[in-house]
């Protein structure tokens, strides 16, 4: 019988813990696969961060390094200027990324640090109980605003794709979904540009990637893809923000 699909071989044969439904699982086979495509797994390292990814270290074939909260981008930096051979990625949701980690963030791409970035964006702290985070939508309920986010109390949301992609040192930014087939295989693209990017020395790369979290939403599995597709998707649009290459034609 014809193989269509196996396991990466940069994934271990740990289960995942995550929560039903929830893309975190989809994400990591992406950056899996990517790996095994490009054959670079005998030089990497990734970064695992504080929050429901904090096991990506048990699930990744490769060295992996815990960062302290939102550090993950400076603890990519270290390891990357040590040995500029090694080949580095943080993964990061949007409470390690876009809250604590905002300034690691923002200053490792206006260095333009040689580092890919995989940054799960599902508007709202996971691990934690549901809380508002950087990323909540106005109109969004999270445990901290039971109403829904207002501007009023707590401010417009940060998309951090746009944000990032006006400073000038980035070479690399795009905003993808992991809602369906086609989105998932346009994120596998862009997952691989950004790896690319930095095997040949092009500088900072940031793939954002639109996310559910069915437990914390107080959705189904398929509610949440819909709420994705219809409502995340509508406030952060997908796309290329910043690419370097493009530019330069």
């Amino acid at each position: 019988m014809a193989v269509f699909k196996k396991k990466p071989e940069m994934l271990t044969d740990v289960p995942f813990h995550y929560c039903p439904g929830c893309t975190h699982g989809i994400a990591h086979r992406l950056v899996a696969e990517v790996i095994d495509e490009l054959n670079i797994k005998d030089h990497l390292v990734g970064i695992a961060p504080v929050g429901c990814a904090v096991f990506a270290y048990d699930y990744f074939n490769c060295d992996m390094q815990e960062a302290a909260h939102g550090r993950a981008p400076a603890v990519a930096t270290g390891i990357k200027r040590s040995d500029p051979n090694n080949i580095v990625f943080a993964y990061q949701g949007d409470g390690d990324l876009a809250s604590i980690g905002m300034a690691e963030i923002v200053h490792a791409a206006a260095r333009s640090e040689n580092i890919t970035v995989i940054f799960i964006n599902n508007a709202i702290y996971g691990m934690t109980g549901g809380q508002m985070a950087p990323t909540t939508m106005l109109g969004q309920k999270a445990s901290t605003c039971q109403k829904g986010r207002t501007v009023a109390a707590n401010g417009y949301p940060i998309h951090v794709s746009e944000m990032l992609s006006q400073l000038q040192g980035p070479a690399y930014i795009e905003r993808c979904a992991l809602t369906d087939v086609p989105h998932i295989n346009k994120a596998k693209a862009a997952i691989k540009h950004a790896f690319r990017n930095q095997i040949d020395g092009k500088g900072f790369s940031l793939v954002e990637l639109i996310s559910t979290c069915p437990s914390n939403w107080k959705m189904s599995p398929l509610e949440s893809i819909e709420y994705a597709k219809n409502e995340m998707m509508k406030i952060y649009p997908l796309g290329v923000y910043k690419d370097i290459d493009k530019e330069a034609e």
